[in-house]
């Protein structure tokens, strides 16, 4: 049975392939994300007859924009009640906006994205950041708290920092999870679902584990069991 802390990334290029993939997947997964690739094509109708099927969805569209811009989109995505949770980037004017826009629809819950998790500290430098991941985690984690949103993502090496800091209630939903069978891909700061689990997140997003995978619904089965080993996090 499904466990409503997986999130399954739907990184397919087609509706038709996140269609075959849900099918797939059949009671196994209850949760899905649906990103940019997508929305690029037919995301938000997918979106839409996801949460008709009674699934869960988890828009992971990462906004960035001029604080009026960012406001106006949270609250024509929060108008069509598709989404379960909604990404931002974690910068003080941009989610500050969006808790506004989504004003009256507390249903959909907003996310701050702390760092990518494909990001290391090289590459923070290159990118001209002063702080360290770690520092500059912790730093989107509290003016994400400041700024009224309901949780982060953040790489699962950061997850118990991020639960230390908002403690219980607060959302700390893990990208770069890869159970020990898989390969890490791009994934520079992962962990495996036990141990993201124990650190203290909340959901896991897992992606090409399970959709690349030759039988999805085994592996999706295989790392909920895995789950059953790590400890469910207050959120």
């Amino acid at each position: 049975m499904a466990d409503p802390r997986l999130i399954a990334a739907l990184d397919v290029p087609t509706r038709g392939d996140a269609e075959a993939m849900v099918e797939r997947l059949g009671d196994s997964v209850s949760f899905y994300k649906v990103g940019l690739q997508l929305l690029a094509t037919d995301g938000m109708a997918m979106a839409k007859d996801l949460k008709r099927r009674g699934r869960q969805v988890f828009l992971d569209w990462k906004l960035h924009d001029i604080g009026a811009t960012v406001e106006k989109a949270a609250a024509a995505i929060a108008a069509t009640g598709a989404a379960d949770l909604l990404t931002v980037h974690a910068e003080p004017q941009v989610m500050r906006a969006a808790v506004r826009g989504r004003a009256g629809a507390g249903y959909m819950k907003i996310l701050g994205v702390t760092v990518l998790t494909s990001l290391g500290e090289d590459d923070l430098k290159d990118l001209g950041y002063g702080l360290g991941v770690e520092a500059l985690v912790e730093r989107r984690i509290r003016q994400a708290i400041d700024a009224g949103l309901d949780g982060v993502v953040a790489s699962p090496h950061e997850a118990a920092m991020a639960r230390r800091i908002a403690g219980k209630g607060f959302l700390v939903v893990t990208p770069g999870v890869r159970p020990g069978w898989a390969k890490a891909d791009d994934q520079a700061r992962a962990l495996t679902p036990s141990e993201a689990l124990a650190a203290g997140a909340s959901h896991l997003v897992v992606g090409r584990p399970i959709t690349a995978a030759n039988d999805p619904k085994d592996a999706a089965d295989r790392i909920v069991e895995e789950m059953s080993d790590g400890v469910m996090a207050s959120a």
